[in-house]
This record gives structure tokens, C-alpha cells and sequence, in this order.
């Protein structure tokens, strides 16, 4: 039986939405193995003068958890 679970996390870029995505994506997998899938729960964008700066997500990041091992990899 497999076992999944859910983080939350912000993540952002100067490029676009698909790239804050892949940040956040990035970065919980240096952490966490076994990475399965990505909700996008909101979009935002920042503003200054009149121009997007900032791109920003709000996303569920869920992973598999293996039977007695410890999701985090090891150093």
C-alpha cells in the first residue's frame, strides 16, 4: 500500500509561473526524494512601475512514503 504526503510551499521566479514551479519543485527535492506530483493551489504576480517583477505559487507538492524509510535522502 502506497502512502502518499502533502506539503505546501511558495515559491518564486522573475521568469514566469512555470518557473516558480520548477523552483519549488527544486528545491523540496533537495530535501525530500521521491517527488510524485505538483497542485498549483494559487498564482500571483508582483507588480512595480506598471510591469510584472515577480511571479509567484502557491503549491502542493506531494511525495511517496517507502514502508520504514526516512523520506529525507541521505548526506
Amino acid at each position: 500500500m502506497a502512502v502518499v504526503k502533502v506539503i505546501e510551499v511558495i515559491a518564486t521566479s522573475a521568469i514566469g509561473i512555470e518557473d516558480a514551479i520548477q523552483n519549488a519543485v527544486t528545491e523540496v527535492s533537495k530535501t525530500i526524494r521521491n517527488v510524485d506530483s505538483v497542485y498549483v493551489k494559487d498564482t500571483k504576480a508582483h507588480v512595480k512601475d506598471g510591469k510584472v517583477t515577480t511571479y509567484g505559487v502557491i503549491c502542493q507538492i506531494s511525495f511517496r512514503i517507502d514502508a520504514g524509510v526516512d523520506p529525507e535522502p541521505s548526506e
